[in-house]
């Protein structure tokens, strides 16, 4: 049984998420707690911010990475306070945040959905448990965390189910200028000169 705790800093999770759905973004949402208080919220910005990495994860990082710096932590009191933290998303991390997440020495992590495409807490590869101590000499390694799955994943899918339901918008648009006949032709046109 999940213990109410767990239950109401995924719902804040699952809050950012909406937030996300309602901005046209793929609904990921996520906080981070310390001491039992959120220091970080983070949802999903990669339409917004035209990146691709620009994960409810590495959001929330980027938040803390930014307080912190500016309270001129140093390196190493950046890791201790990673070290206490633990982190609450709506689907399972994929493999860029769980690397991430385990370079920064998190805790915890709790999440909701399993990511079958790109999970990196079990479902493709396990990040949280890897037993490789380097990568090479260049790459930091990372610290095995806690990971635990399945804590609200049916709100978190319903999310996804109206996401993808209601269509990307800005997926239709690039696919209905691409598909439109006038602009067939146009793309025909240049990859012919093109093959001269």
């Amino acid at each position: 049984m999940t213990s109410p705790e767990i239950l109401s800093f995924m719902e804040l999770a699952i809050h950012q998420a909406r937030l996300a759905l309602d901005a046209l973004e793929v609904p990921v949402g996520c906080v981070i707690v310390e001491d039992g208080k959120v220091i970080a919220t983070g949802r999903n910005r990669t339409t917004e911010t035209r990146n691709a990495t620009r994960h409810a994860e590495m959001e929330a990082i980027d938040v803390l990475l930014g307080q912190w710096q500016k309270n001129r932590h140093s390196m190493s009191e950046v890791a201790e306070k990673f070290s206490n933290c633990s982190l609450y998303v709506t689907c399972e991390p994929c493999i860029m945040c769980a690397s991430a997440l385990s370079i920064l020495g998190i805790k915890e992590v709790f999440y909701g959905c399993s990511n079958d495409k790109f999970g990196g807490c079990g479902s493709i590869l396990s990040l949280h448990s890897s037993n490789t101590t380097t990568v090479n000499n260049e790459v930091p390694s990372g610290k095995n965390f806690k990971s635990t799955g399945g804590i609200m994943a049916s709100e978190a899918v319903l999310l996804f189910r109206t996401f993808y339901e209601q269509g990307n918008p800005n997926g239709k648009l690039l696919w209905s200028f691409l598909t439109s006949t006038q602009n067939l032709l146009k793309l025909y046109d240049i990859v012919d000169m093109w093959s001269i």
